[in-house]
């Protein structure tokens, strides 16, 4: 139901951060730390108000929210939930999932139905906040089943905003998020497309070569404002990434008005720029 034609951009990277209920996916200091390391106190739209957002700028988005309930023991926005208000929006909203690898088999069930009931079209990891390294094997049935239903899954990669701040980093660590354990993953699941979330510092270049090394492996530009993007990463998706690197804000951490704001400003070629904004991810998510 999407018109890519009338579509400005797809932003591939937006939370689903207000259940319907009000509960919210971060509670206590993990919230208010990146709050503060966003500098906001900001809205916290419920999904249809995203759809609404999204819809008045002329663009689709990405919506998902993280399962972490196993390490940090509070409980996700329903996937559910997320789905249904997606299906509600479809000419703006694509569903993705958040799925918990602590959870075993009952996160294998739970995302094949996700895919096959509520028409989730991909998922969403959190090695940080849920506290694994996506190379661990435990998590690899989970990867088989994503891998045969033929859906992406996006990782998020360098250091987060979540527990910055806090004492002990609110005990995330972030070792967990260096993208060269997920290079395994791609080795392992050569048929898994893969999104490595965020200009990955302090890993930028390690980001960089498993994209350029791993034909399925994707970069989405979230979570950073353009103007601070590494010289290196302009680079690359400017040229040997130029069909690999994906528009992403990380709304409603930054707004995707600041984001495209500033990406004008960054001296990607012409005939790049669409591509990073909307051609790329038009392919990746099967829009076309």
């Amino acid at each position: 139901m999407i018109d890519l034609d009338a579509l400005v951009a797809i932003d591939v990277h937006t939370h689903a951060e207000v259940a319907e209920n009000g509960a919210e996916s971060l509670g206590g200091a993990l919230k208010a730390a990146a709050d503060a390391y966003f500098r906001a106190g900001r809205e916290r739209p419920t999904v249809p108000e995203l759809a609404a957002y999204y819809r008045e700028r002329n663009m689709a988005a990405v919506v998902f929210t993280v399962d972490a309930e196993t390490a940090t023991g509070h409980p996700p926005v329903p996937n559910e939930e997320v789905a249904r208000a997606c299906a509600d929006n479809a000419d703006v909203l694509i569903p993705f999932a958040g799925v918990d690898p602590w959870k075993g088999r009952v996160a294998v069930r739970q995302a094949r139905r996700l895919v096959e009931e509520h028409g989730v079209r991909g998922f969403k990891l959190h090695p940080n906040l849920q506290a694994f390294f996506p190379n661990d094997r435990m998590a690899y049935e989970l990867y088989e089943t994503i891998t045969e239903l033929q859906v992406p899954v996006l990782f998020h990669t360098g250091q987060t905003g979540i527990g910055a701040g806090v004492p002990g980093g609110g005990g995330v660590r972030l070792k967990y998020s260096n993208p060269l354990h997920v290079d395994d993953v791609a080795a392992d699941f050569p048929d898994l497309t893969i999104i490595l979330a965020h200009p990955s510092f302090p890993w930028q270049d390690e980001a960089l070569a498993v994209a350029t090394h791993k034909p399925r492996v994707h970069i989405d530009l979230s979570g950073w404002s353009p103007k601070y993007f590494p010289p290196q990463l302009v680079q690359y998706a400017n040229t040997l990434l130029q069909d690999k690197v994906l528009f992403g804000s990380d709304y409603p951490l930054i707004s995707p008005d600041r984001w495209l704001a500033d990406f004008a400003n960054l001296p990607i070629k012409d005939e790049v720029r669409p591509k990073i904004l909307k051609h790329n991810a038009a392919r990746l998510l099967n829009l076309q």
